[in-house]
Protein backbone atom coordinates (compact mmCIF):
# COMPACT_ATOMS: atom_id res chain seq x y z
CA UNK A 1 0.00 0.00 0.00
CA UNK A 2 1.12 3.55 -0.70
CA UNK A 3 2.68 5.11 2.39
CA UNK A 4 2.51 8.67 1.10
CA UNK A 5 -0.31 11.14 1.55
CA UNK A 6 -1.22 13.07 -1.58
CA UNK A 7 -3.18 16.07 -0.39
CA UNK A 8 -3.17 19.65 -1.61
CA UNK A 9 -2.58 20.82 1.97
CA UNK A 10 0.13 18.26 2.81
CA UNK A 11 3.86 18.69 2.11
CA UNK A 12 4.70 18.51 -1.59
CA UNK A 13 5.60 15.10 -3.06
CA UNK A 14 7.79 14.51 -6.10
CA UNK A 15 7.11 11.94 -8.83
CA UNK A 16 10.30 11.51 -10.84
CA UNK A 17 12.15 9.22 -13.20
CA UNK A 18 13.10 8.79 -16.86
CA UNK A 19 10.38 8.78 -19.52
CA UNK A 20 10.79 5.12 -20.37
CA UNK A 21 12.62 2.12 -18.94
CA UNK A 22 15.63 1.88 -21.23
CA UNK A 23 17.51 -0.97 -19.50
CA UNK A 24 18.00 -2.49 -16.07
CA UNK A 25 21.29 -0.65 -15.54
CA UNK A 26 19.97 2.73 -16.62
CA UNK A 27 16.82 2.44 -14.51
CA UNK A 28 18.80 1.49 -11.41
CA UNK A 29 21.28 4.31 -12.03
CA UNK A 30 18.50 6.88 -12.33
CA UNK A 31 16.73 5.55 -9.25
CA UNK A 32 19.93 5.91 -7.21
CA UNK A 33 20.54 9.45 -8.49
CA UNK A 34 16.98 10.60 -7.78
CA UNK A 35 16.88 8.87 -4.39
CA UNK A 36 20.07 10.65 -3.31
CA UNK A 37 18.80 14.03 -4.47
CA UNK A 38 15.41 13.68 -2.79
CA UNK A 39 16.99 12.40 0.44
CA UNK A 40 19.37 15.34 0.46
CA UNK A 41 16.48 17.75 -0.15
CA UNK A 42 14.32 16.10 2.53
CA UNK A 43 11.40 15.51 0.20
CA UNK A 44 9.38 12.32 -0.26
CA UNK A 45 9.14 10.88 -3.74
CA UNK A 46 7.76 8.26 -6.12
CA UNK A 47 9.76 6.60 -8.89
CA UNK A 48 8.08 6.69 -12.31
CA UNK A 49 8.96 5.16 -15.65
CA UNK A 50 7.07 3.54 -18.53
CA UNK A 51 7.48 0.01 -19.82
CA UNK A 52 5.69 0.96 -23.05
CA UNK A 53 5.26 4.28 -24.84
CA UNK A 54 2.20 3.31 -26.84
CA UNK A 55 1.42 6.78 -28.19
CA UNK A 56 4.65 7.68 -30.01
CA UNK A 57 4.50 10.02 -33.00
CA UNK A 58 6.02 7.50 -35.40
CA UNK A 59 6.08 3.71 -35.86
CA UNK A 60 9.88 4.09 -35.98
CA UNK A 61 10.09 5.50 -32.44
CA UNK A 62 11.28 3.47 -29.45
CA UNK A 63 8.39 2.09 -27.40
CA UNK A 64 10.20 0.70 -24.39
CA UNK A 65 11.25 -2.53 -22.80
CA UNK A 66 7.84 -4.23 -22.47
CA UNK A 67 5.56 -5.09 -19.58
CA UNK A 68 7.18 -8.31 -18.35
CA UNK A 69 10.76 -7.08 -18.17
CA UNK A 70 9.66 -3.59 -17.19
CA UNK A 71 7.73 -4.72 -14.13
CA UNK A 72 10.66 -6.85 -12.96
CA UNK A 73 12.90 -3.78 -13.09
CA UNK A 74 10.36 -1.59 -11.30
CA UNK A 75 9.93 -4.23 -8.59
CA UNK A 76 13.69 -4.33 -8.06
CA UNK A 77 13.81 -0.53 -7.70
CA UNK A 78 10.92 -0.65 -5.23
CA UNK A 79 12.77 -3.18 -3.07
CA UNK A 80 16.21 -1.62 -3.40
CA UNK A 81 15.20 1.95 -2.55
CA UNK A 82 12.01 1.38 -0.53
CA UNK A 83 10.21 3.78 -2.83
CA UNK A 84 6.65 3.74 -4.19
CA UNK A 85 6.34 3.06 -7.91
CA UNK A 86 4.19 4.64 -10.62
CA UNK A 87 3.75 3.40 -14.17
CA UNK A 88 1.09 3.72 -16.84
CA UNK A 89 -1.23 1.26 -18.52
CA UNK A 90 -2.60 1.32 -22.04
CA UNK A 91 -5.39 -1.25 -21.88
CA UNK A 92 -7.79 -2.53 -19.19
CA UNK A 93 -6.15 -5.97 -19.36
CA UNK A 94 -2.88 -4.58 -17.98
CA UNK A 95 -4.37 -3.16 -14.77
CA UNK A 96 -4.30 -6.23 -12.51
CA UNK A 97 -0.86 -7.34 -13.71
CA UNK A 98 0.64 -3.90 -13.10
CA UNK A 99 -1.11 -3.64 -9.72
CA UNK A 100 0.94 -6.59 -8.44
CA UNK A 101 4.05 -4.38 -8.50
CA UNK A 102 3.22 -0.68 -8.50
CA UNK A 103 1.61 1.64 -5.96
CA UNK A 104 0.09 4.12 -8.40
CA UNK A 105 -1.42 3.28 -11.78
CA UNK A 106 -1.26 6.10 -14.28
CA UNK A 107 -3.74 6.67 -17.09
CA UNK A 108 -2.12 8.52 -20.03
CA UNK A 109 -3.57 11.83 -21.14
CA UNK A 110 -4.80 10.54 -24.50
CA UNK A 111 -6.76 7.83 -22.64
CA UNK A 112 -8.25 9.93 -19.85
CA UNK A 113 -11.81 9.52 -21.17
CA UNK A 114 -11.56 5.79 -21.85
CA UNK A 115 -14.04 4.41 -19.35
CA UNK A 116 -12.86 0.79 -19.43
CA UNK A 117 -9.29 1.79 -18.57
CA UNK A 118 -10.38 4.18 -15.81
CA UNK A 119 -12.63 1.54 -14.22
CA UNK A 120 -10.05 -1.26 -14.51
CA UNK A 121 -7.36 0.89 -12.88
CA UNK A 122 -9.72 2.06 -10.11
CA UNK A 123 -10.94 -1.46 -9.34
CA UNK A 124 -7.42 -2.47 -8.28
CA UNK A 125 -7.88 -0.25 -5.21
CA UNK A 126 -4.58 1.51 -5.86
CA UNK A 127 -4.11 5.21 -6.31
CA UNK A 128 -4.94 6.22 -9.89
CA UNK A 129 -3.13 9.17 -11.40
CA UNK A 130 -5.02 10.47 -14.43
CA UNK A 131 -3.17 12.75 -16.80
CA UNK A 132 -5.63 15.43 -17.89
CA UNK A 133 -5.95 15.23 -21.66
CA UNK A 134 -4.49 18.06 -23.70
CA UNK A 135 -7.98 18.42 -25.18
CA UNK A 136 -9.93 18.41 -21.89
CA UNK A 137 -11.34 21.37 -19.99
CA UNK A 138 -10.53 21.51 -16.31
CA UNK A 139 -14.26 21.88 -15.77
CA UNK A 140 -14.76 18.31 -17.00
CA UNK A 141 -12.31 16.41 -14.82
CA UNK A 142 -14.78 15.47 -12.06
CA UNK A 143 -16.43 13.12 -14.54
CA UNK A 144 -13.34 10.92 -14.51
CA UNK A 145 -13.38 9.84 -10.87
CA UNK A 146 -17.16 9.54 -10.97
CA UNK A 147 -16.76 6.58 -13.33
CA UNK A 148 -15.74 4.50 -10.31
CA UNK A 149 -16.60 6.41 -7.11
CA UNK A 150 -15.70 3.51 -4.81
CA UNK A 151 -12.05 4.38 -5.29
CA UNK A 152 -11.30 7.53 -3.27
CA UNK A 153 -7.66 7.69 -4.33
CA UNK A 154 -7.75 9.50 -7.66
CA UNK A 155 -5.12 12.10 -8.53
CA UNK A 156 -5.31 14.49 -11.48
CA UNK A 157 -2.21 15.71 -13.30
CA UNK A 158 -2.01 18.94 -15.29
CA UNK A 159 0.19 18.48 -18.36
CA UNK A 160 -0.80 21.37 -20.61
CA UNK A 161 -3.56 22.16 -23.07
CA UNK A 162 -3.31 22.14 -26.86
CA UNK A 163 -2.72 25.63 -28.21
CA UNK A 164 -2.63 25.47 -31.99
CA UNK A 165 -0.34 22.91 -33.62
CA UNK A 166 2.67 21.38 -31.86
CA UNK A 167 2.23 23.54 -28.78
CA UNK A 168 0.84 23.41 -25.25
CA UNK A 169 0.00 26.05 -22.67
CA UNK A 170 -0.83 25.72 -18.98
CA UNK A 171 -3.95 27.50 -17.76
CA UNK A 172 -3.25 28.12 -14.08
CA UNK A 173 -6.96 28.70 -13.44
CA UNK A 174 -7.40 24.99 -14.00
CA UNK A 175 -4.99 24.03 -11.25
CA UNK A 176 -6.97 26.08 -8.76
CA UNK A 177 -10.32 24.76 -10.02
CA UNK A 178 -9.26 21.08 -10.03
CA UNK A 179 -8.30 21.25 -6.36
CA UNK A 180 -12.00 21.13 -5.57
CA UNK A 181 -12.13 17.55 -6.85
CA UNK A 182 -8.65 16.03 -6.60
CA UNK A 183 -5.18 16.19 -5.19
CA UNK A 184 -3.46 18.01 -8.07
CA UNK A 185 -0.10 17.09 -9.58
CA UNK A 186 1.79 19.46 -11.87
CA UNK A 187 3.63 17.72 -14.70
CA UNK A 188 6.38 20.20 -15.31
CA UNK A 189 8.19 18.38 -18.08
CA UNK A 190 5.32 17.23 -20.32
CA UNK A 191 3.71 20.66 -20.04
CA UNK A 192 6.61 22.12 -22.03
CA UNK A 193 6.40 19.42 -24.69
CA UNK A 194 5.87 20.34 -28.33
CA UNK A 195 3.79 17.36 -29.50
CA UNK A 196 5.00 16.01 -32.83
CA UNK A 197 7.13 19.12 -33.17
CA UNK A 198 10.14 17.28 -34.56
CA UNK A 199 8.32 15.41 -37.29
CA UNK A 200 8.69 11.83 -36.06
CA UNK A 201 8.99 12.77 -32.39
CA UNK A 202 7.96 15.48 -29.96
CA UNK A 203 10.05 18.52 -29.18
CA UNK A 204 10.09 20.58 -26.02
CA UNK A 205 11.58 23.57 -24.24
CA UNK A 206 12.83 22.71 -20.77
CA UNK A 207 13.65 26.34 -19.87
CA UNK A 208 9.98 26.74 -18.92
CA UNK A 209 9.82 23.78 -16.52
CA UNK A 210 11.05 25.86 -13.57
CA UNK A 211 8.65 28.84 -13.88
CA UNK A 212 5.62 26.63 -14.57
CA UNK A 213 6.33 24.42 -11.56
CA UNK A 214 6.92 27.37 -9.27
CA UNK A 215 3.67 28.96 -10.42
CA UNK A 216 1.71 25.76 -9.77
CA UNK A 217 3.28 25.11 -6.37
CA UNK A 218 2.47 28.68 -5.34
CA UNK A 219 -1.23 27.77 -5.69
CA UNK A 220 -0.84 24.92 -3.18
CA UNK A 221 -0.84 21.47 -4.78
CA UNK A 222 -0.14 17.86 -3.81
CA UNK A 223 2.83 17.08 -5.99
CA UNK A 224 5.05 17.72 -8.98
CA UNK A 225 5.82 15.24 -11.76
CA UNK A 226 9.24 15.60 -13.38
CA UNK A 227 11.03 13.40 -15.88
CA UNK A 228 14.76 13.19 -15.23
CA UNK A 229 17.57 11.76 -17.36
CA UNK A 230 21.34 11.73 -16.97
CA UNK A 231 21.74 12.50 -20.70
CA UNK A 232 18.48 13.90 -22.09
CA UNK A 233 19.92 14.46 -25.55
CA UNK A 234 20.43 10.71 -25.97
CA UNK A 235 17.07 9.68 -24.46
CA UNK A 236 14.81 7.60 -26.75
CA UNK A 237 11.77 9.75 -25.88
CA UNK A 238 11.00 13.19 -24.45
CA UNK A 239 14.65 14.23 -24.32
CA UNK A 240 13.99 17.92 -25.15
CA UNK A 241 11.82 18.42 -22.08
CA UNK A 242 13.49 16.14 -19.49
CA UNK A 243 15.69 17.60 -16.75
CA UNK A 244 19.27 16.73 -15.95
CA UNK A 245 19.92 15.58 -12.37
CA UNK A 246 21.52 18.93 -11.51
CA UNK A 247 18.54 20.89 -12.84
CA UNK A 248 16.20 18.53 -10.98
CA UNK A 249 18.10 19.09 -7.72
CA UNK A 250 18.03 22.86 -8.04
CA UNK A 251 14.33 22.90 -8.86
CA UNK A 252 13.02 20.65 -6.09
CA UNK A 253 14.98 22.57 -3.45
CA UNK A 254 13.23 25.76 -4.57
CA UNK A 255 9.87 24.01 -4.76
CA UNK A 256 10.17 22.65 -1.24
CA UNK A 257 10.86 26.12 0.16
CA UNK A 258 7.99 27.63 -1.82
CA UNK A 259 5.60 24.84 -0.81
CA UNK A 260 6.45 25.23 2.87
CA UNK A 261 5.87 28.97 2.65
CA UNK A 262 2.52 28.63 0.91
CA UNK A 263 1.22 25.99 3.32
CA UNK A 264 2.44 27.41 6.60
CA UNK A 265 -0.23 28.34 9.10
CA UNK A 266 -0.43 32.10 9.15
Amino acid sequence: MLNLIFNNNAPLKIIAGPCQIESYDHAMEMAEIIADICHEAGIRWVYKSSFDKANRSSIDSSRGIGIEQGLKILEKIKQEYTVPILTDIHSPAQANTVAEVVDIIQVPAFLCRQTDIIVAAAKTGLHVNVKKGQFLSYNDVANIKNKYPKNKNFLITERGTTFGYNNLVVDMRGIHAMKEHYPVIMDGTHSVQQPGGMGKSSGGDRQFVDPLCRSAVAIGIAGVFLEVHNNPESAPSDGPNMLTPDAFRQLIVKLKILDSTVKQKL
